[in-house]
Formats: structure tokens, sequence, C-alpha cells
């Protein structure tokens, strides 16, 4: 899993403090981004991540920071139009529009995939040897959904996109390898329908996942430094926490092992 860009919210979107470039992920042949804000193709192909080579795109929902981008890499992904291949999952809001929000997504786009798959929670799709499910998502897009995933020989990882603390979002999160949490504000500071650390906290105390990585940050929580937080959340749980930086690659085979940006980062490696 690359993580093209950390970043989240209006104002770190729109002076990129943090990149919004969203997260792809590869197993073997396949790739798949999953929520292409604003950079997603430039970050991509700068980080040697051609779009061309796409094989799904997933896109939790209707807001700027997750979607902006996806039709540019439907065009990269269907050989600039010429044909028809690829997936692209994405909730109603996305596709058709709901309250006020989109669609985000022309129907001349969505003519051009291979599949068009509509996500509410519990749907689930396949790209190649991948497996995902949808999961519940509580946020101002009222079609939010989360996904799961996973693929042989590395286990279920789980990216809770934006959402607030609810009754539930526990168990559907429960015992994955990896649970990738949206934490936009840190502690002290609660958000309506986003996680703040606090919120995190109680995510990670119930569901227990063998590991974790925040990511999604908003100016506070850049303010309140990421990595500090993720000490904290780590500390409090005996979980390991990590908070991805822009360009940070998460490698799931015997171990988990996170690389940092730089060549020279040293790779940190968990028995999860």
């Amino acid at each position: 899993m690359h993580f093209l860009g950390t970043g989240g919210g209006r104002f770190v979107m729109t002076t990129q403090r943090r990149r919004t470039a969203g997260i792809r992920m590869i197993h073997g042949d396949t790739q798949v981004h999953i929520d292409p804000g604003p950079g997603a193709l430039v970050f991509s192909n700068w980080a040697g991540l051609s779009p061309r080579k796409l094989d799904g795109l997933v896109v939790t929902h209707c807001h700027p920071d997750h979607y902006t981008d996806a039709e540019v890499f439907i065009e990269a992904m269907t050989d600039g139009t010429r044909s028809r291949k690829g997936l692209l999952a994405a909730p109603r809001s996305v596709t058709r529009g709901v309250g006020g929000l989109g669609p985000c997504v022309s129907d001349y786009h969505k003519g051009l995939v291979g599949e068009l798959v509509e996500l509410e929670p519990s749907t689930g799709f396949r790209v190649n040897d991948v497996e995902f499910t949808a999961t519940k998502a509580v946020h101002s897009d009222p079609a939010s959904t989360g996904v799961r995933f996973n693929a042989p020989g590395v286990g279920s990882v789980g990216y809770t996109c934006d959402t607030g603390y609810f009754d539930g979002i526990c168990e559907q999160h429960e015992r994955q390898r990896l649970l990738i949490l949206c934490v936009i504000w840190p502690r002290g500071n609660p958000l309506k329908m986003h996680l703040c650390t606090d919120d995190a906290l109680k995510l990670l105390s119930e569901a227990r996942p063998a590991s974790a990585i925040i990511t999604h940050f908003g100016w506070r929580m850049l303010d309140a430094d990421p990595a500090a937080e993720a000490r904290y959340l780590q500390e409090e749980t005996g979980i390991p926490v990590i908070a991805a930086v822009d360009g940070m690659k998460a490698t799931l085979g015997e171990q988990l092992v996170i690389q940092g940006p730089r060549k020279n980062d040293e790779p940190l490696r968990l028995d999860v």
C-alpha cells in the first residue's frame, strides 16, 4: 500500500500541507487506487505508479479530497477511453448524487469502465484475486462507505474512510491484520462525523486489530504532530500504530514492513 497522500479536510487540501492523493494498493499484478483526491494523478506518476496500470478505482464518498482525479484515472485505466475495462466502486452519491452532493463521475466516464459497483455497507466485489467488502460509515455524505479487502497471503485490511464513531463500527473492523483509520483531528478535539484521536482510541481498544496506520490528517492534527498521536495510541492500546507520511509504503507479507519515503529511511518491521 503506497500512501501517496496523507492529508484531509478543506484547508489541508487547498494548501497541500499534506498531499491528498489517496492510497495505491498493489497485490501481484493487481492495482487499485482508493480515494484519488487532488494530486493523485501527479503523485502517482511521480512515484512511478502509472494510472494506466490500474485494474480498479474505489471512491468512498463525494467530497473533493477523495474524488477529484477519479475521471482522469478512469480515462487512464481504459487506455485513454479506447478499452472498456477496469472496475469503479463508489456509493450512489458519487455515481448518481444524493442529498445535494454529486454525482462526481459523469455518465460518460461510468460508461467507460468494464464494471461499475455501487457501494452500500456489506456490498462485496472482486478485483482479480483481491476481495473487497464495503463497510458502514457515518459522515456528512450519507452514502459514504469504508472498505475492507483481503488478498491471498496478506489477510484482512480495513480502511475506515471519513466517519464518526458509531455503535457497530468496532464489530465491522474487528481483529483485522491492519486497520487504516482516517483520524482528522487530535486528542481533545472532537469533530462531528469524523474520527479524532480519542475516537480512534475507543475503536482500537474494542476492535483490537493486529496493527494500525492513521492517516488523512487535518490542520489541527498536523499542528499536534500525528507521530505523537500515534505513539499515544500505541502506548494506550499495546497495538503497533504508525502515523502515515506522504510517500510511505506499507507491505504485508510475513511481517508488516513500513518503508519511509526517502531511500535511506530504515524499514520498520513488525511481526503482526
